[in-house]
């Protein structure tokens, strides 16, 4: 006999508003000119998307870099049927994106077909035509044929 399977609905959420402070508020400013900007660790490491401490140290992290907009698929997982609040509404592909001059990946996005789809794919952003800070503004990366 088999046991009744107990289900609860689980939606993952953050239901508050913070201030940006400068790191983030660079990079979203950033992002809205059309411009990725990572920031600078002090062992000379990129650090994408820009967190305002190094991770690794606890250090207060240095300057805004510019990174990509270009870069590599590190990884990637198919989405066949997208949910409302994904990115897009056709299938696409989760994937770190490691960005030209960062060291660490930015999870986004990929508008391609599978078949398009390997690790090491370069690919480049498709920006929003109106841009609003938001990391939205990048609507996709797409790979470069």
């Amino acid at each position: 006999m088999t046991e009744p399977q107990l289900v609860s609905p689980f939606v993952l959420e953050y239901a508050y508003k913070r201030s940006l402070g400068p790191v983030l508020s660079r990079f979203f400013t950033a992002l809205r000119d059309g411009r990725i900007q990572g920031v600078a660790t002090a062992d000379g490491r990129v650090l994408m998307p820009p967190t305002e401490y190094d991770p690794q140290t606890g250090d207060d992290v240095g300057e805004p870099v510019d990174v990509g907009p270009e870069g590599v698929i590190t990884t990637w997982t198919w989405v066949p049927e997208p949910a409302p609040e994904d990115p897009l509404d056709h299938a696409f592909a989760w994937a770190l994106i490691l960005l030209d001059g960062a060291d660490t990946a930015l999870l986004h996005g990929v508008d391609a077909p599978l078949d398009r789809l390997t690790t090491g794919a370069r690919v480049r952003p498709r920006w929003r035509a109106e841009r609003l800070g938001h990391i939205s503004d990048i609507e996709a990366f797409e790979v470069i044929p």
